[in-house]
């Protein structure tokens, strides 16, 4: 069938092939979002492990990640080449909710070192599953033979039903473990896995219509190389590497963010509650964010309009430091929200400009590209809450287990704040450093 193309000779993806594409980062969003929003909360305050132990557990995971996601990259491009398509990948990554469901489940005896090495072991797995659907997933926008600004509304579809996924589960997660119970964690797992099946399913029929219609970017021959060699050429592109090195800390700031707001919320506010709130105030925004960050692109490009919500970021996590209310609290929420939105749409999709500017200099290695770029997002994953459970154990703050109450020294409670604000603030600023050395968009390749 032939492709649509819009006004200019640009070939336009059609609205229903996004939909089912974009309909893969629901379940996507869950994942990211609960366990960074819950698992550090968990471990700390349900399950016994100290903060130190617990960041560990949530940090030598992801150690593996960095590993792993290069690996499937150049393995992504050469199943490409064989077969001229990643899905196989992508079915591997569906058994994620296996993983899911089991981190939460966490048998009744263990606590402490036991429930830390459980939930670390079952986080591994998930991981592994998660990256076998994300790598080739996000490689589907580098494959499609589009343009500039095409590759940023392909985007669009895909941060709007992210956003969609992580305001859910960033509201429904909390809401369903507010007693703390540990039966009521392994619940919440089931519930939202169920959710990440559906997802998949249907984003696998989304992947294979766009590229059909839209065209095929193959890898070329040199993708059957070495792993480390695929690795070289990618960070050799200077401005994929400044690109990554700017999204390691604006991905290691957001998550930090996530797995500090349980704190913040019973800490600073006293109450639990107030945190599926916060995160429909952070994600809420996002939603209808996602298609005015578009049109900010088209007016200015990705690189002004990615600099202005890094530097809104830096601001707003700085706010708090203020002292205000709980309305107050919900408006600069808010605000840093719709920042974020812009803080993923822009980033994510000047990863394929990167890949076609690339492609124009003789090199094609989409698979390459995003392995490098994943195995960076799971990075700042793991670096975000490691930092903030530094923080707080280094403010002694005392983990407890199910049922039990303690009353945190005055110095935990300067750590958690400082954590919450200083530190992302200057996360995010060094993100901005790095961003300021990207150079394509003052050529906008079309490729």
């Amino acid at each position: 069938m032939t492709a649509l193309r819009g006004a200019a000779g640009e070939v336009r993806t059609r609205a229903g092939d996004l939909i089912a594409y974009a309909t893969g980062s629901v379940g996507m969003g869950v994942w990211v979002t609960v366990p960074g929003l819950l698992l550090l909360y968990f471990l700390t305050n349900t399950l016994g492990v100290s903060p130190f132990l617990a960041g560990l557990t949530l940090l030598l995971p992801k150690i593996i990640d960095i590993i792993v996601h290069p690996m499937l990259g150049s393995r992504s491009d050469r199943e490409a080449r064989s077969s001229g398509h990643r899905l196989g990948m992508l079915r591997v990554g569906l058994l994620l909710p296996v993983a899911m469901v089991a981190m939460f489940s966490v048998p009744a005896g263990f606590s402490g070192a036991s429930a830390a090495l459980w939930v670390g072991g079952w986080f591994i797995a998930g991981n592994l599953f998660f990256a076998c659907f994300q790598v080739p997933y996000l490689t589907t926008p580098s494959d499609l033979r589009v343009g500039y600004h095409e590759r940023t509304r392909v985007f669009m579809f895909r941060m709007l039903f992210l956003t969609l996924g992580l305001l859910g589960a960033g509201v429904a997660a909390p809401a369903l473990v507010e007693s703390g119970r540990r039966g009521d964690y392994g619940w919440m797992a089931l519930l939202l896995s169920g959710v990440m099946v559906i997802s998949g399913l249907v984003a696998l029929t989304g992947v294979r219509r766009l590229t059909a219609h839209a065209g095929f970017r193959m890898p070329d021959q040199q993708a059957a190389h070495s792993t480390i060699g695929d690795i070289a050429v990618a960070w050799r592109d200077p401005d994929f590497r400044a690109l990554v090195l700017s999204y390691l800390f604006t991905g290691t700031t957001t998550h930090l963010f996530l797995a500090a707001l349980p704190f913040y919320t019973k800490y600073v506010f006293e109450n639990s509650g107030l945190t599926a709130l916060f995160m429909g105030a952070f994600l809420g925004p996002a939603v209808i964010a996602g298609p005015v960050w578009m049109q900010v692109s088209r007016r200015i490009g990705k690189q002004p309009g990615l600099l202005i919500c890094q530097a809104v970021f830096v601001a707003g996590s700085l706010a708090p430091l203020l002292g205000y209310g709980t309305g107050p609290a919900v408006a600069v929420v808010g605000v840093l929200g719709i920042a974020f939105a812009g803080l993923q749409l822009f980033a994510f999709s000047m990863v394929p400009d990167a890949v076609a500017a690339a492609e124009q200099r003789g090199t094609v290695r989409a698979g390459a590209y995003t392995g490098v770029w994943t195995a960076t997002e799971a990075t700042g994953t793991a670096i975000g809450p490691y930092v903030y459970s530094a923080v707080l154990a280094l403010g002694g703050f005392i983990a407890t287990t199910e049922g039990q109450t303690v009353t945190q020294p005055e110095s935990a409670h300067t750590a958690l704040l400082i954590g919450f604000t200083v530190v992302p603030a200057v996360l995010m600023a060094a993100a901005l450093t790095f961003q300021v050395r990207w150079k394509l968009d003052r050529t906008r390749h079309t490729g």
